[in-house]
């Protein structure tokens, strides 16, 4: 069972860690208002995550069964997804860093996997409208959702590893657990890093750092569903 936990810890910083719109709104919502508010959107991130992670993980493992003569065509497919999305985020991070503008105010640039989680959210205006903690969270939990990639990332995850140490409701469980206990850890760092870690993270060099630690991350998953038989 533990198996599944760490996971869905492993995919949900996958999923995490590149920085973009959302990320500098937490950033700017803590730094503005206070942490509290930071806290509560970066929840609403980590609750987007673990919703897209859970219907991934409860609906895969019941498709995952019906296909399970074909499990290693299934797998071979899943990887080459993983390994996709893990080029591409690679490439539009560092696209993005030669052909960055001066910045005039947040980017809109997306978070991870097309990136999971994210897709080209502007923060500008959004959020003077969310500095209480209930709006916070509620306004950041819709800006996550409205990006499907993120299931697509969790269904070939789930899809790809129908090992992750039991079968039925439990591991699907640990694997949401894992991937919002992920999310919720980093997005709440963005938030309590104020300025100082916030202004290196969402820099230009910050992007394209943890982009690319994204797609290593994304990659090494692809690669740990070929060779484990």
């Amino acid at each position: 069972m533990t198996g599944a936990f760490l996971a869905g810890l492993i995919a949900g910083y996958g999923v995490a860690i590149p920085v973009g719109a959302i990320a500098v709104l937490i950033l700017g919502l803590a730094a503005r208002t206070s942490f509290r508010v930071g806290a509560s959107a970066a929840l609403g991130v980590a609750t987007a995550d673990g919703i897209y992670a859970g219907v991934a993980a409860f609906g895969g493992a019941v498709v995952a069964g019906w296909l399970a003569p074909l499990a290693t065509p299934l797998r071979l497919i899943a990887a080459a997804v993983l390994f996709a999305l893990a080029v591409h985020g690679a490439w539009r991070a560092w696209r993005s860093r030669r052909s960055a503008r001066p910045a005039t105010g947040p980017a809109d640039q997306p978070r991870g996997v097309d990136q999971p989680g994210g897709a080209g959210r502007s923060s500008v205006g959004v959020g003077r409208r969310l500095e209480t903690p209930a709006r916070a969270f509620v306004g950041i939990l819709a800006l996550t959702m409205l990006n499907p990639a993120t299931v697509v990332y969790f269904t070939a995850l789930v899809l790809g590893r129908a090992d992750l140490g039991g079968s039925g409701t439990a591991v699907a469980v640990l694997f949401t657990f894992g991937v919002f206990t992920a999310s919720a850890s980093w997005q709440l760092l963005i938030a309590a890093g104020g300025t100082v870690i916030g202004r290196v993270l969402t820099g230009d060099r910050g992007r394209l750092v943890t982009a690319l630690l994204s797609s290593i991350i994304i990659a090494a998953l692809a690669l740990a569903m070929l060779i484990d038989r």
